[in-house]
């Protein structure tokens, strides 16, 4: 029976001796070997395959992956960076590269796994494979009903809404909930939307595997328990997989026997409007008479000249100037003052007049101009 060929970078990161770009960066260097001879970028091999980097050999033929259940205590990193004060890996100090499943915040505590089996990690975390991991939590006030319906029914965080979930009263500040969703500081931030403060998270729980360790410590997963633990995950996604994008279906086309199925209406049966032709006047609607000239002949409001060369003149209004002293008064009346109204008499009570006031032009080499008493 012939071995499950992948490609090298994804079995060099499986075996969690660097992740899948750090490989591909070492076939590059040439410090890959393959059997004897150097790798080539691409290449697929099997567990049958002899895997060197740097002279040492990666995984021994038929290697069982390492896969541990741990305790996490609050305080401690879930990285793979040794260079973070307290990370896991340092912490559990295990003979060989691995590293965890998912991740606890630094505050929270409880089950994580630990493996050097990369294939296995997408599965157990991609939210659409809905593995169900179980927490206690405790918060800072009392709980009420009211809370662990909004709890259950989905709380408003990072832009969406979590998704329903099973939450249970233990006692007056602990509750349970279990989820299947792994948002960052997911229960954290939905009991704060609430008004809460979680003062200590423990996951006792993954899937089917159940905490039954002291705090710090951790142990090998039983062969019955991975048996287990591969079929429940069997029908999840893979890591290449899910990481897909999803493939439109294409619109479904009728094909020709399908359309001369279709129901025709027979004469004396009233057609739809749909069914109706176009009218024709719609099509022969006149079209406009368009003539086009070439650039050289069209010519400008600004280029047209009038018929005669003589410009067009404007009519001129006959206007006659006099000297100031062949100024003459018009009329010389004195000036009328308005006779004094009556203190009962009202604007309606006045009778309506045609008059014009009385105006009189005066030179000003008149010996009456600007006289007091006359103007």
């Amino acid at each position: 029976m012939e071995q499950e060929q992948k490609r090298l970078n994804k079995y060099i990161g499986e075996t969690g001796f660097c992740s899948r770009r750090e490989a591909d960066e070492y076939i590059e260097q040439g410090r890959v070997t393959v059997n004897g001879a150097p790798a080539i970028m691409g290449m697929k091999v099997s567990n049958d395959d002899e895997v060197r980097i740097d002279g040492k050999i990666v995984r021994e033929k038929n290697e069982k992956p390492v896969y541990l259940a741990f305790n996490k205590p609050p305080g401690i990193e879930c990285t793979t960076n040794l260079e973070v004060k307290d990370n896991i890996v340092d912490f559990i100090n295990y003979p060989k590269r691995i590293f965890p499943i998912g991740r606890l915040d630094k505050a929270s505590e409880g089950l994580i796994f630990m493996t050097n089996d990369g294939d296995i990690v997408n599965k157990i975390l991609r939210a659409r494979n809905n593995h169900e991991k179980e927490y206690t939590v405790t918060v800072d006030k009392p709980i009420t009903s009211r809370f662990i319906d909004r709890m259950g029914n989905g709380v408003p965080i990072l832009d969406t809404v979590t998704r329903k979930c099973h939450v249970e009263q233990i006692s007056k500040y602990t509750f349970k909930i279990i989820l299947t969703q792994g948002l960052n500081r997911q229960i954290r931030r939905m009991c704060e939307y609430l008004g809460y403060e979680v003062t200590r998270l423990i996951r006792i729980r993954i899937i089917n595997i159940s905490l039954d360790l002291p705090q710090g410590r951790w142990r090998d997963l039983t062969d019955a328990e991975i048996v287990e633990l591969n079929q429940l995950i069997e029908p999840s996604s893979k890591t290449e997989e899910a990481s897909l994008p999803k493939v439109e279906k294409e619109p479904r086309v009728k094909s020709q026997e399908s359309r001369s199925t279709e129901r025709k209406p027979f004469q004396g049966e009233k057609r739809s409007n749909r069914d109706q032709p176009k009218r024709e006047s719609a099509e022969k609607k006149p079209r406009w008479n368009v003539e086009f000239v070439q650039r050289e002949d069209t010519k400008t409001m600004r280029d047209e000249k009038p018929a005669s060369d003589e410009k067009p003149t404007a009519k001129k209004r006959n206007v006659e100037f006099v000297k100031k002293e062949d100024s003459k008064i018009i009329d010389k009346k004195p000036f009328e003052k308005p006779s004094e109204k009556p203190a009962n008499e009202t604007l309606s009570d006045q009778p309506k007049t045609g008059k014009r006031w009385n105006v009189q032009v005066i030179s000003k080499d008149d010996p009456t101009y600007r006289k007091k008493g006359e103007y």
